[in-house]
Parts: C-alpha cells; sequence; structure tokens
C-alpha cells in the first residue's frame, strides 16, 4: 500500500525540490533545485537521509497537509509558524506524525521559503534524473489543491531523536552576499565599482524561481551588447536601462546581458530568504578566500 499525503491547500507556490537537474544545460534545461539549498540539505540530514532527497519547498505562504499514514517530518528555513493539529512545531526539530495528522502553517516571522523534509523523501515523478518541478519538464510546476503526493513507507521501528539544529540569524538578515567577477566586470569603470560595493539594493517585486531583479537603477556601461552566453544561478547580470538581475535556480541557461558579478552558492542560499523590499549589498570576495573555498570542494 503507498504511503501518500493529502494537499488541502496549496499556499502561494509550493513544489517539491531536490537538489537539481543535472547534466542537461546543453539542451536548454535549467538546474532547478531547491533555492535555499542549505535548509533543503538540513531538513534531510535531520531525518538522517540521504541529502539529494526531494523535499518541500514552501514559499511566503505554506499549505495545509492531511498525512494519510505515518511517517517522520521536519520543517527547516523559513519560520511560517507551523502547526501539527493546531499546536506549535519547532523549527529543525524531527517529530512522528500519524494518520489523520494535519500540518498547517501561519504568520511568516523570518525569511521567505520553508522546507519539508519527510522520511525517505517524497516519491513523485522523476524527469531526468530529478524530482525537482519545472514546468514542461515534470507533469506539475506546482503543488495544488487535492493533490495526493506519495512519500516513503514509514518503519515502525524508526526511533524519534531529539536531534535539533539553531540555524544562525544571519542566513535569513545577512545584508552583504559574497560575490566573485564576472566575466564583463572589466567593463565596468571606477564609479561603476564603488557604486556597486558601497550601494544597498532593494528587492524588485518581480522575483521568483528564475530570477531576482533590483530596483535601484544602476548607470549603464558603455558597449553593453555582448553575445549570448552561458548563465547559471547567482550570475549578476547588468540590463541597457540600468536594472541588475541576479539568476535564480530556474534561471535559462543562456544570456545576452553583461555579467558583472557572480554569487557564491552560499550567497544564493541567502538570497532565496529574502522578499519584496529587503535589502542587500554585494561583498566582493577576496582571492584568497575563493581559492580556499575552492580547495575545501575537493577536500575529503
Amino acid at each position: 500500500m503507498d504511503n501518500n499525503i493529502l494537499i488541502l491547500s496549496e499556499g502561494l507556490h509550493t513544489s517539491i525540490q531536490d537538489l537539481g537537474r543535472k547534466g542537461y544545460r546543453s539542451y536548454g534545461v535549467p538546474i532547478s533545485g531547491a533555492m535555499d539549498k542549505y535548509s533543503a540539505i538540513l531538513a534531510n540530514k535531520l531525518l538522517n537521509n540521504d541529502e539529494k532527497l526531494p523535499v518541500m519547498e514552501m514559499t511566503l505562504m505554506g499549505p495545509k497537509i492531511l498525512f494519510e499514514d505515518h511517517s517522520l517530518i521536519v520543517v527547516t528555513g523559513a519560520d511560517m509558524s507551523p502547526e501539527l493539529n493546531g499546536e506549535a512545531v519547532k523549527m529543525n526539530f524531527v517529530y512522528e506524525v500519524k494518520t489523520s495528522d494535519v500540518l498547517s502553517f501561519g504568520t511568516l516571522k523570518t525569511g521567505a521559503r520553508s522546507y519539508l523534509g519527510v522520511k525517505g523523501g517524497f516519491q513523485t515523478e522523476n524527469k531526468l534524473k530529478s524530482f525537482s518541478y519545472y514546468d514542461g519538464i515534470t507533469s506539475k510546476e506546482k503543488v495544488q489543491k487535492g493533490d495526493r503526493l506519495r512519500i516513503a513507507s514509514y518503519n515502525a521501528d524508526l526511533q524519534v531523536t531529539s536531534s535539533k539544529i539553531k540555524v544562525k540569524s544571519a542566513h535569513f538578515n545577512e545584508k552583504k552576499l559574497e560575490v566573485t567577477k564576472g566575466p564583463e566586470f572589466n567593463r565596468l569603470t571606477k564609479k561603476h565599482r564603488e557604486l556597486l560595493f558601497s550601494k544597498e539594493f532593494k528587492i524588485d517585486p518581480h522575483h521568483n524561481r528564475m530570477g531576482y531583479q533590483l530596483k535601484n537603477k544602476f548607470p549603464p556601461i558603455k558597449n553593453d551588447g555582448i553575445i549570448t552566453s552561458t548563465t547559471i544561478p547567482g550570475t549578476v547580470q547588468l540590463t541597457p536601462s540600468g536594472k541588475l538581475i541576479i539568476m535564480m535556480r530556474d534561471c535559462p541557461t543562456t544570456g545576452g546581458y553583461p555579467r558583472i558579478l557572480q554569487l557564491t552558492d552560499i550567497a544564493i542560499n541567502q538570497l532565496a530568504q529574502k522578499k519584496e523590499n529587503d535589502v542587500l549589498e554585494f561583498d566582493l570576495e577576496s582571492s584568497f578566500d575563493f581559492l580556499g573555498r575552492l580547495v575545501s570542494r575537493f577536500k575529503d
């Protein structure tokens, strides 16, 4: 018998995400995956799951979920005042849920995106080696009311532990986002560079899984045209009108605007927890820090 959850209400933008769809960018397929990978991985780690297992990503307003079977769950990321059967749920804490239990969400307290992990992960459709929802690849772009989603079978012998991790508040309220120089950074004048690293920028209402536009206008640069070139999550593009656009997890594989900066993966996770009118600054990573981060990726 399948184990399932039933979506009683879908929230604002709820989807299933893992760590992304890799190896298909040459066909124009975005990487996708959890916007805040740190919180998604944390959910799986607390459940002793493989970190690559899919989780449920919730944006600004969470869904209401009926559990039709037993499982273990955890909620990480943004605090959307989760409740289980009307009782407050602690963030980053593993709970046992039973048949007919209802998980709901209320007021958004911190951040923008919350993650629900279940023991063994969600078992939704796998397309191109990923469970991540993306319109045109998977049959759904987001979770909808009435959806019945399959989850892994629950082993009654599993013990609920008191494991809990306190996430640093900087993950949600850090204004300075660490960046490296983009391929067209050298087209910026000295004045451009001074403005770029001394100014605060506000997030525009036009932001989603594809990209974040910034409200503040930035002086355009001369010879701003480039041959359509590769973009990846975290690429900061400068448009001819002076708009800064930061590519996010569902971004297209190519773009035609100068790529002046590149966010680190930590910075992408932090940006994913920001919403309209939140403020950010760009902090240029030193060559020493960049090399240290690069070396750490290849350590055992």
